[in-house]
C-alpha cells in the first residue's frame, strides 16, 4: 500500500473535507499536491451559543477557519455590521477571527452583551458561525432579611428556605454549619433541588443556631452565605406519630416539560413520623434500565439522556406504617433540532452533477432554510447549476464558478442548529503520486500489491500495462482496486519485472513505471525430528534450510518458546543443535525459527528426557500422526476437516488438536484452531475472511504429542468488510499544540480483506464542531496538529478494506497536550503561629490558566537570615506539595527569631507555573538551646571560675543567664540549692567564700524573653586547706596558718580515719535494712516535710537556704559527673536541632492533611528538665547511686 507521507496542519485540515466528499472525486494524502488545491473557507473553531464569561476577565470569541488562500474575517453584532477598528478595546487575533475585548481598563463587560457572528471569506466563499449571545456571569449578594427562630414541637416537619440570589449561571447550594462543617442528611432531613432544607421530623437533635445556606457561583469562583437559621426543638410527650403529607410537589398532579437529551430530575419530598419512604413508578410502563436512578434518598428520580419515549405519568408514593400518599406528575419530551443527515461538502469536476442534504427531527418539527455564502438562497445571486428542494439542493452540470459555502439551518421553539457545506469545483489534470522504479519485493505464492497513487479532477482512469510497451492487464489473475493499486493474488516467480500504470482523464495522461521482484520462499527441508534421550545422553536436532539466493537468513533456536539457556552444554551449529549430557530440566519443545526480510519458517520437535529401563518393557511413546487430512463441505465462513489416526504406541489417544496456517499475512506460522476428543475424526471449523487456511491434526495421548500430520490443501476464503475495529484507542497530547492519537492495529487475519486502512476522526468535546477524518494505512499512531491547548477530543479509529468498513466504532475521549501554567496563585498571605510554625493562604489560580490537569500547589521557602546575628548564610530552599485544589497549608520546622521568604507555584502534568512574587515573613523569638559549653577553672581553697560559651542558637536576645549550684557532701547528698543572674554580656564568674574541699554541682541555663532554654549541668571541687585544718563555715573569718605536718603518718589521724569507716558501715548496714522494709531515706523523709526548695524563703539569720527536694523517678538527672565531664546529666545538651520534623506537614516529605488541607495532630516541642526552676524540681541520687558515682 501507498506509504503515507507526514502532512502540516494545514494540510491535514484540508485532508479532511476532502475526505468526506460523496461523489467519486478522491484526494489522496500527498502535501505538494495538497498545496495547489484550492478550498472554500471552514470554520474549525468558535465559542458556544450562550457564552457566559466572566466579568473580571477579557472576553474572548473565538472564531477560526481554514481555506485556501487563507480566510479573511468580519462580524456582526446584533444584525448589523461590528466596526471593530472603531472600538479601541476590541481586537482580532492576527491570521483568525478571535476577538479579544480587554476589559481591564475599567470598562463594564456588561456594555459587550449582545448576539455576535463570525463570517470568514474567500474568493471560494463564505463560511458563518453560530450565533454567539454573549452574557457576563453575575454572582449577586444575598438581600438582607431578619430571620425569626424557628420553635418547633417534636415530631413536625419543617423546610429551611434559602431563596438563593438570581444568578448567572444559577449557583449550586449547599448548607453547612458556622465550623463550615456539611450538614449532616438522611432519609429524615434533605436537601430539595431548589435547595431548600426539608425535615420530614424534627428531633431534639436538630436544635442549633446555625443553619447556613451557601450558595456558589462556579463562574466567577465565589461564595455567598445567607444569615445563620435558629431551630429550637421543644418536646412534647408523647410524640404523635403522624401519616405521610408531602412537602414538595403540592397537590395530587404536576406537569414537566423537559428537552431531548438532557437529564430529567423528578422530586418527592414527604413530611411523617415516622418517617416516610419515597418509591418511584411509570404508570403505564416501565422505568428505563441503565439510565434511571435515584439519588437523595430516594427522594429524587434521575433519568439521563431521555428522550421522547420518556414522556408520560410518574407517579411518587410516599408510606410508613399509618398509611401513604402520592403524587403524579406528567412529563412531556421536547426536542430541540438534531439532526439526521448534515450537509457534507463536495468535491466535483466541472460537468458534474451532486446534491446536498439537509435533514433534521425535533419536536416541534424544525423548519429548513438555507443560505449561500452567508445569504438567504432566496436573495443570494442565481446559480443555473443549483435547485432547492426543500432540505435537498441538487447540483447538476457544475462549472468551477458553482464553489460556494452553503449553509443549512434548521430551527424550532427550542434552538437551532447551523452547518456549514462547501461545494468545491475542481479542474485539474491526472498526476501520479507513487514515486518512479518504486522497488516492490514479495515472496512466491504471496500476494502482491502495486501502488499508483493518482489524482486528478474529472477522476482519471486507471490502467496497468506490462513492461514499457506491454499490453494491458486484464483477466482475473490481476485485482483493480479503486485507489489504483494492482493487487497480483498469488505472485509467481515469473510476475517479476516491470509495471506501468496510466492515468488518463479529458485534461491530459501521465504514467509511472514501478519493479516487481518476486523471492523463492525460504524453507526448512531437514526439520528437527522428535527424540526420546536417556539422561546424561546426548541430543542433536537439524535444521537444514533453503532460501532464495538474495536473502540473508537468520536461524534461532527457541526452547519452549524462549531463548536457549545461558548453558556451555548447549552448541548451535550451522544447520544444527546439541545437546550434551541431557538432564530432566532440557525436556521440552525445541524451535527453529528461520527469518529473512521478506518471510520466516519454523518447525518444532519435542525432546523427551527419560531413565534407562532397568528391564525390557513395553513402550509407550506419542502417538503417530495423523494422515490424509481432507476438506469437505466448503463455506464463506466454515468448512469441514476430516483425517485418519495415526499408530497410538500403546498409550491411547485422548484428544486432536487442530492448528491452522494463514498463507497469505503469516507464511509459515501455524496457530491453534480447536481440539476434538480422541474418539472423533471429523471437525466443522469456523473461517475468516481473506484467509489463505492451510490445516494440519496433531494427536496427544499421556505421553505426549504427535508429530503435525502433513498440511492439508489451502482454501482461500472470500474477502469482507472487516468485523472489528482497532481496539486500545487514545488520544494524549505531546506537545502544548498537538493530539496524539493511537491505537493497536488488527492482525492479518483480523482485516478480511486486502488494503487494511484506518479511518481516524477527531473533533473537539462540547463544540458544535464537525468530525475532522483521515484514513492511514500501515500505522498505529496519527497526530493531530495546531489543537488549542488541553481542551478534550473526542476520537474514533475505524478500520477499512476494500470492500468496505468496520462497524462504527465507539467513541473515546482524550486531551490535546498540556502547556506549563501561565499564571502564579495570587494574594499569598502567611500567618505565623509560633516560632517554629506558620500557616500560608494563597488564591487558586483561573483552571483556564492550569492548561493541563491541576495537580496541586508547591510552596517554596527558606530562610533568608537569622535576626539575632544579622548573619545571611546558605539558602537551602524547602519545597512542599500540596494535592488538588487546596488553597492553604501548614510550614513546619522554621528557626524561631528569623527571616524566611516563601512563594507559591501551581503544578500541572507539564510542569510548574510562574512563582507567585517572594513573600517576607518573620518568626517571633523561642527559647534558646543550651549553652555551648560550661568550663570550671582555677580552683582555690575558697573559689572556682566559671566560664561559658553563648547558646549555638540563642533563638531570640538573650536577656540573661541563670546559674544555680549546691554542694554534694560526703554522703552524695545534695546541699541548699543557690541561683544566679548573671547579665547576658559576661561570660565568666568567680565564685567566692565557697567550703574548702567541697564538691559542687553546677545547671546553667540561658534566657531569652520567651523563658529559659535547656541547660547544661557540671561539677567541680574546692582545694583542701595546705595544713589540713578544718577551717570555719563560710563567713566565720580566714583560715589559720600551720606548720607543714604529714598528718598522714600521725597516729590520732590513723584512729579517726578507722573510726569514720566504721561509721560508714554501721550506716550503709542500717540503710539496707530500712530499704528492705520499705522504708524511707533521710532525704526521702526530707522531701516529704518539705516544699519546693523555690517556694522556701532564706534564712537570713545564717545565710543558709530551705530545703531541698529530690524525685527519685529523676534521680539519674543529677548523679554527680566525673572530674573533667561535660556530659550534662539529663542528656539534653547536645539536642539542640528541633524536634519537629516536616513529615508531619506537607506531602513533600511525607506528611498527612486532612482533606480540607489543615495539618493533622499538635505541633509542640520538648521541654528540657531543669533542676530547682519554676514548677520544676531538683532531683538527687539516691544514697546507693550517689556512692557509686562518688570520685
Amino acid at each position: 500500500m501507498m506509504k503515507e507521507k507526514s502532512i502540516s496542519a494545514s494540510k491535514a485540515s484540508l485532508v479532511f473535507f476532502l475526505c468526506q466528499m460523496i461523489s467519486a472525486l478522491d484526494v489522496p494524502l500527498d502535501s505538494k499536491l495538497l498545496e495547489e488545491l484550492s478550498q472554500p473557507p471552514t470554520i474549525t473553531q468558535q465559542s458556544p451559543k450562550d457564552y457566559i464569561v466572566d466579568p473580571r476577565e477579557n472576553i474572548v470569541i473565538q472564531c477560526e477557519a481554514k481555506g485556501k488562500p487563507p480566510p479573511s474575517f468580519s462580524w456582526t453584532r446584533n444584525g448589523t455590521h461590528f466596526d471593530i477598528d472603531k472600538d479601541a478595546q476590541v481586537t482580532m487575533k492576527p491570521n483568525s477571527g478571535t476577538l479579544v475585548v480587554n476589559i481591564m481598563n475599567g470598562v463594564k463587560a456588561e456594555a459587550y452583551e449582545g448576539v455576535y457572528q463570525c463570517t470568514a471569506r474567500n474568493e471560494r466563499g463564505a463560511a458563518i458561525s453560530n450565533n454567539i449571545v454573549i452574557r457576563p456571569s453575575r454572582s449577586p449578594l444575598w438581600t438582607k432579611e431578619k430571620l425569626e427562630p424557628n420553635h418547633v414541637r417534636e415530631g413536625d416537619s419543617l423546610v429551611l428556605n434559602c431563596r438563593p440570589p438570581v444568578g448567572l449561571p444559577p449557583p449550586i447550594i449547599f448548607w453547612m454549619d458556622n465550623a463550615f462543617q456539611r450538614l449532616p442528611q438522611s432519609e429524615r432531613v434533605s436537601q430539595g433541588l431548589n435547595g431548600d432544607l426539608y425535615f420530614s421530623n424534627v428531633q431534639p437533635e436538630d436544635t442549633r443556631e446555625d443553619y447556613i445556606c451557601y450558595a456558589r457561583f462556579n463562574h466567577t469562583q465565589t461564595i455567598q452565605q445567607k444569615q445563620p437559621i435558629s431551630v429550637k426543638v421543644f418536646s412534647t410527650k408523647p410524640v404523635t406519630e403522624r401519616p405521610p403529607v408531602l412537602l414538595t410537589p403540592t397537590g395530587s398532579t404536576s406537569n414537566k416539560v423537559e428537552l431531548r437529551g438532557n437529564v430529567l430530575l423528578l422530586e418527592c419530598i414527604a413530611a411523617g413520623l415516622p418517617t416516610p419512604v419515597i418509591r418511584w413508578i411509570k404508570e403505564g410502563g416501565e422505568l428505563p434500565a441503565n439510565r434511571t436512578f435515584f439519588e437523595n434518598f430516594k427522594k429524587t428520580l434521575k433519568i439521563i439522556d431521555v428522550s421522547e419515549a420518556d414522556s408520560g405519568n410518574y407517579k411518587c408514593t410516599a408510606r410508613n406504617t399509618l398509611g401513604s400518599t402520592h403524587h403524579v406528575i406528567s412529563v412531556t419530551v421536547k426536542a430541540a433540532p438534531y439532526w439526521i443527515t448534515a450537509p457534507r461538502n463536495l468535491v466535483l469536476s466541472p460537468g458534474e452533477d451532486g446534491t446536498l442534504i439537509c435533514r433534521a427531527n425535533g419536536n416541534p418539527k424544525p423548519s429548513i432554510s438555507w443560505l449561500t455564502n452567508g445569504v438567504p438562497i432566496a436573495i443570494a445571486p442565481e446559480d443555473p447549476s443549483r435547485k432547492v428542494d426543500g432540505d435537498t439542493i441538487i447540483f447538476s452540470a457544475v462549472q468551477e464558478r458553482s464553489s460556494a459555502v452553503y449553509q443549512c439551518n434548521a430551527s424550532n421553539e427550542y434552538g437551532y442548529l447551523l452547518a456549514n457545506a462547501f461545494v468545491n469545483v475542481l479542474a485539474e489534470p491526472p498526476r501520479i503520486l507513487t514515486p518512479a522504479n518504486k522497488l516492490y519485493q514479495v515472496i512466491a505464492d504471496s500476494p502482491a500489491l502495486i501502488d499508483c497513487a493518482y489524482f486528478g479532477s474529472p477522476k482519471p482512469e486507471i490502467e496497468w500495462f506490462r513492461g514499457v510497451k506491454g499490453s494491458i492487464l486484464r483477466g482475473n489473475e490481476y485485482v483493480f482496486h479503486d485507489n489504483g493499486t494492482l493487487e497480483i493474488p498469488v505472485a509467481q516467480k515469473d510476475s517479476t519485472g516491470t509495471y506501468t500504470c496510466v492515468a488518463r482523464n479529458k485534461l491530459g495522461k501521465t504514467q509511472n513505471e514501478v519493479q516487481l521482484e518476486v523471492k523463492d520462499p525460504t524453507m526448512i527441508i531437514k526439520q528437527p525430528q522428535y527424540k526420546v534421550i536417556q539422561r546424561s545422553a546426548q541430543a542433536s536436532f537439524e535444521c537444514v534450510i533453503k532460501h532464495d539466493p538474495t536473502l540473508i537468513p537468520t536461524v534461532i533456536w527457541l526452547k519452549d518458546n524462549n531463548e536457549l539457556p545461558d548453558d556451555e552444554r548447549f552448541l548451535v551449529g550451522k544447520d544444527n543443535l546439541t545437546i550434551m549430557n541431557v538432564t530432566d530440566k532440557d525436556d521440552g519443545t525445541y524451535t527453529c525459527i528461520v527469518n529473512t526480510t521478506l518471510d520466516s519458517v519454523s518447525a518444532s520437535a519435542v525432546l523427551t528426557v527419560v531413565a534407562a529401563p532397568p528391564t525390557p518393557a513395553i513402550i509407550y511413546a506419542r502417538p503417530n500422526p495423523p494422515l490424509d487430512l481432507e476438506l469437505t463441505g466448503q463455506l464463506e465462513r466454515s468448512i469441514e476437516l476430516s483425517w485418519v489416526p495415526g499408530e497410538e504406541n500403546n498409550s491411547p489417544i485422548t484428544n486432536f488438536v487442530i492448528e491452522y496456517e494463514d498463507g497469505l499475512h503469516e507464511p509459515g506460522v501455524w496457530h491453534y484452531q480447536t481440539e476434538v476428543p480422541g474418539s472423533q475424526t471429523t471437525v466443522q471449523l469456523k473461517l475468516s475472511p481473506y484467509v489463505n487456511y492451510s490445516f494440519r491434526v496433531i494427536a496427544v495421548n499421556e505421553i505426549g504429542r504427535s508429530q503435525p500430520s502433513e498440511p492439508s490443501e489451502q482454501y482461500l476464503t472470500k474477502s469482507a468488510n472487516p468485523d472489528e475495529n482497532p481496539s486500545n484507542v487514545q488520544g494524549i497530547g505531546s506537545e502544548p499544540d498537538n493530539l496524539v492519537i493511537t491505537w493497536e492495529s488488527l492482525k492479518g487475519f483480523q482485516s478480511n480483506g486486502p488494503g487494511l486502512q484506518y479511518k481516524v476522526s477527531w473533533r473537539q468535546k462540547d463544540v458544535d464542531d464537525e468530525w475532522t477524518s483521515v484514513v492511514v494505512a500501515n500505522v498505529s499512531k496519527y497526530i493531530v496538529s495546531g489543537t488549542p491547548t488541553f481542551v478534550p477530543y473526542e476520537i474514533k479509529v475505524q478500520a477499512l478494506n476494500d470492500l468496505g468498513y468496520a462497524p462504527e466504532p465507539s467513541e473515546v475521549i482524550g486531551h490535546s497536550g498540556e502547556d506549563l501554567p501561565m499564571v502564579a496563585p495570587g494574594n499569598v498571605q502567611v500567618h505565623v503561629i509560633n516560632s517554629t510554625l506558620a500557616k500560608v493562604h494563597w488564591d487558586p489560580v483561573p483552571l483556564k490558566s492550569v492548561r493541563g490537569h491541576l495537580q496541586g500547589y508547591k510552596v517554596y521557602y527558606w530562610k533568608v537570615q537569622s535576626l539575632s546575628r544579622r548573619s545571611k548564610r546558605h539558602v537551602e530552599k524547602k519545597i512542599l506539595t500540596f494535592r488538588g485544589n487546596k488553597t492553604f497549608g501548614m510550614l513546619p520546622g522554621l528557626e524561631p527569631y528569623s527571616s524566611y521568604k516563601l512563594n507559591v507555584r501551581v503544578v500541572n502534568g507539564k510542569g510548574e507555573g510562574p512563582a507567585s512574587p517572594d513573600k517576607v515573613f518573620k518568626t517571633p523569638e523561642g527559647v534558646p538551646s543550651p549553652p555551648s559549653f560550661l568550663k570550671i577553672t582555677n580552683p582555690t581553697l575558697d573559689s572556682l571560675t566559671l566560664e561559658w560559651g553563648s547558646p549555638t542558637h540563642p533563638n531570640g536576645v538573650l536577656t540573661s543567664y541563670i546559674l544555680k549550684f549546691q554542694p554534694i557532701n560526703n554522703t552524695h547528698e545534695l546541699g541548699p540549692l543557690v541561683e544566679i543572674r548573671i547579665p547576658a554580656n559576661e561570660s565568666s564568674l568567680i565564685l567566692k567564700n565557697l567550703n574548702y574541699s567541697t564538691r559542687y554541682k553546677f545547671y546553667f541555663n540561658a534566657q531569652t524573653s520567651v523563658g529559659s532554654g535547656s541547660q547544661i549541668t557540671e561539677e567541680a571541687v574546692t582545694i583542701m586547706d595546705e595544713a589540713g585544718i578544718l577551717r570555719p563555715a563560710v563567713g566565720a573569718g580566714k583560715a589559720m596558718a600551720s606548720r607543714q605536718v604529714d598528718i598522714a603518718t600521725q597516729g590520732w589521724f590513723i584512729g579517726l580515719m578507722c573510726a569514720v569507716a566504721l561509721l560508714i558501715l554501721i550506716l550503709l548496714i542500717v540503710c539496707f535494712i530500712r530499704r528492705n522494709k520499705g522504708g524511707k531515706y533521710p532525704v526521702k523523709e526530707k522531701e516529704d516535710a518539705h516544699a519546693d526548695p523555690e517556694i522556701q524563703p532564706m534564712k537570713e539569720d545564717d545565710g543558709t537556704f530551705g530545703e531541698y527536694r529530690s524525685l527519685e523517678s529523676d534521680a539519674e538527672d543529677h548523679k554527680p559527673l566525673k572530674k573533667g565531664s561535660r556530659t550534662p546529666s539529663d542528656r539534653t545538651v547536645k539536642k539542640e536541632d528541633s524536634d519537629d520534623s516536616l513529615v508531619d506537614y506537607g506531602e513533600g516529605v511525607n506528611g498527612q492533611f486532612n482533606e480540607d488541607g489543615s495539618f493533622i495532630g499538635q505541633y509542640s516541642g520538648k521541654k528540657e528538665k531543669e533542676p530547682a526552676e519554676g514548677n520544676e524540681s531538683s532531683e538527687a541520687p539516691s544514697p546507693v547511686n550517689a556512692m557509686n558515682s562518688f570520685v
